[in-house]
């Protein structure tokens, strides 16, 4: 008996602690207030030659598209600019969505003051495309960053490109890279000889099939034939974009999703990264895959959102994991509120460090909803009383959805052989490569069901 009184005192006495450390949190981190400064850097580039290159070969990724036509060309954009945490990123998407590229200014590419951390999201210009050209090896180059503002200084002249609106199109597709790049392992890196070697087997013209990275001894090289630990690439071709870069390249590591679902390779000039991550293929852009679904499902306080947020600004890079130690937060809850912050492109991923990084962007937690419609669809079948469960044992769960027309679709998740199926026409055509189908997602939500 008196074990019995002893265990039931101390699981309330448990919940209380672990109620106490997330009022702590949230009280901690909800007062954080963030700072408007006209500047977030200002400061010389050390390595003034490769990152204008590098700059450059970003502004060709923006202006490239692979599945769109010319008129749909005419929409272009530029790189979204973050100064914080002692680094400069720069980044963008390719037109169609389906290729994203990154340069990353280190710590030690730049001798500069970070007056306070930021995002702007700039129009590069032929102007400011041309300054980059003219840059030589041994040159002093200055640039700063402000809310409304990317600036470069050389020989006396300057180059201003003006703020311009972040294209919805690019909030959705840095939901899903960051996804995609978290769940990533580095399974190749060759040095500049080796990368030179490989790249001279791509292919010259557009390759209309699946090629693979393949390596025989120490000589890798691309191939329409698949063999042990290759590496599926769709839309080869994209891959030229990096060819500018190759000669000047120490190092290139090669990550990799675990299902293939995208491939990014990563180029090293000393403190300057470029990294050029591709989607499964060439029609597909990130912009569309739904990867965050399943993390969105968990209903979430919007206080516990804006003090992750103010967390996340406070301290611009953490790992999840490390994060959920010191904070004494459940992992599955980070991994959520992670979900919510990306949803609103304020959180890319860093492959190196294995850590998220922080954008400064305007604080909406209406984006999360507006820009996942499967999910507003879910919670539409719900309100609606059209999910039946028809057996769960904890394990498989059948249910069924009203469709369109009478039609009734078939739900099946099986978590011991880590299967879910519909009988809906999306997840045949997708077989859930492209996130869960409106059905999957109202079933997984009424019975909180965690994979």
């Amino acid at each position: 008996m008196a074990d019995t009184i002893s265990y039931q005192y101390a699981a309330p006495s448990a919940l209380q602690r672990t109620a106490d450390q997330d009022e702590l949190f949230l009280a901690k981190y909800s007062e954080i207030e963030k700072k408007d400064a006209p500047c977030f850097f200002w400061g010389k580039l050390t390595q003034p030659y490769m990152t204008a290159r590098c700059l450059i070969a970003l502004s060709n990724v923006v202006q490239s598209s692979f599945n769109l036509t010319p008129a749909q060309l005419s929409m272009l954009k530029d790189p979204i600019v973050t100064a914080g945490n002692d680094r400069l990123r720069f980044e963008g998407f390719s037109n169609c969505a389906g290729v994203y590229a990154r340069v990353d200014v280190l710590p030690d590419g730049h001798d500069g003051e970070f007056l306070e951390n930021g995002t702007t999201n700039v129009d590069f210009n032929a102007g400011m495309i041309s300054a980059l050209g003219g840059i030589g090896r041994q040159e002093k180059v200055v640039m700063s960053v402000g809310p409304k503002e990317v600036g470069l200084y050389n020989k006396g002249e300057k180059v201003i490109e003006r703020k311009v609106p972040l294209p919805v199109k690019w909030i959705k597709g840095l939901t899903t890279v960051q996804i995609y790049q978290s769940a990533a392992e580095r399974l190749y890196s060759f040095n500049r000889i080796q990368t030179l070697q490989l790249f001279q087997t791509l292919p010259k013209s557009t390759v209309k099939c699946d090629y693979y990275l393949v390596v025989r001894g120490q000589k890798p090289a691309f191939s329409p034939v698949k063999s042990l630990n290759s590496v599926c690439i769709g839309g080869l071709h994209r891959l030229r974009l990096l060819e500018p870069l190759l000669p000047f390249a120490d190092e290139l590591r090669v990550f990799v999703h675990p299902t293939m679902q995208s491939t990014t390779w990563q180029l090293y000039f000393g403190p300057v990264r470029f990294s050029l991550s591709l989607s499964r293929e060439c029609w597909r852009g990130f912009s569309g895959e739904g990867a965050a679904l399943d993390a969105l499902l968990e209903d979430i306080p919007e206080r516990w959102i804006e003090a992750m947020d103010k967390y996340s600004y406070a301290n611009q890079q953490f790992n999840p994991t490390l994060f959920a130690i010191e904070e004494h937060i459940d992992l599955d809850r980070v991994d959520s509120l992670s979900a919510r912050l990306a949803a609103m492109g304020l959180l890319g991923f860093d492959l190196d460090e294995n850590s998220f990084f922080y954008r400064r962007l305007p604080f909406k937690t209406e984006r999360i909803m507006s820009l996942n419609p499967r999910m507003v669809a879910a919670e539409k079948l719900l309100e609606e009383e059209k999910v039946e469960i028809i057996s769960n044992d904890g394990n498989r769960v059948e249910a069924r959805v009203a469709g369109s027309g009478g039609v009734r679709h078939t739900v099946i998740l099986d978590r011991e052989n880590e299967k879910e199926r519909c009988t809906c026409t999306w997840f045949s055509s997708n077989q859930g490569e492209r996130g869960a189908c409106k059905h999957i997602l109202a079933v997984k939500k009424l019975i909180q069901w965690k994979n």
